[in-house]
């Protein structure tokens, strides 16, 4: 059975940095588009980023600069790394993956270009 899950979520002061992983089992994913998306309580959940196939990435504006992604296809993982934190970066992160369209360069940033999903991990800035 396929399945993404998140880990590296926690509470951080705002400026201090956190590394979240997402853990594929079941089926390789690495000729696929992956991604991580947010969302805050009472908020749609939105893109953070995504990284293609070959490994071109893709930021939302308001994290570029801040946040990168990786993944280890070896491994079947993904990776954001977050560094200077913001209170608005506090959201239940999740992690996705597509499996539809291989060796494409696009990354959907739109949740319904994704068949896989993790069930997130919680990530909280303080002040």
């Amino acid at each position: 059975q396929e399945q993404l899950v998140e880990s590296g979520g926690g509470l951080v002061q705002a400026g201090g940095s956190l590394r979240l992983s997402c853990a594929a089992s079941g089926r390789t994913f690495r000729t696929y588009a992956m991604a991580w998306f947010r969302q805050a309580p009472g908020k749609e959940r939105e893109f953070v980023g995504g990284i293609s196939w070959s490994g071109r990435t893709y930021y939302a504006d308001s994290v570029k600069g801040r946040f990168a992604i990786s993944r280890d296809n070896a491994e079947n993982t993904l990776v954001l790394q977050m560094n200077s934190l913001k209170r608005e970066d506090t959201a239940l992160y999740y992690c996705a993956a597509d499996h539809l369209r291989p060796y494409t360069g696009d990354v959907p940033v739109n949740a319904n270009g994704y068949s896989y999903w993790g069930q997130g991990t919680q990530v909280t800035v303080s002040s």
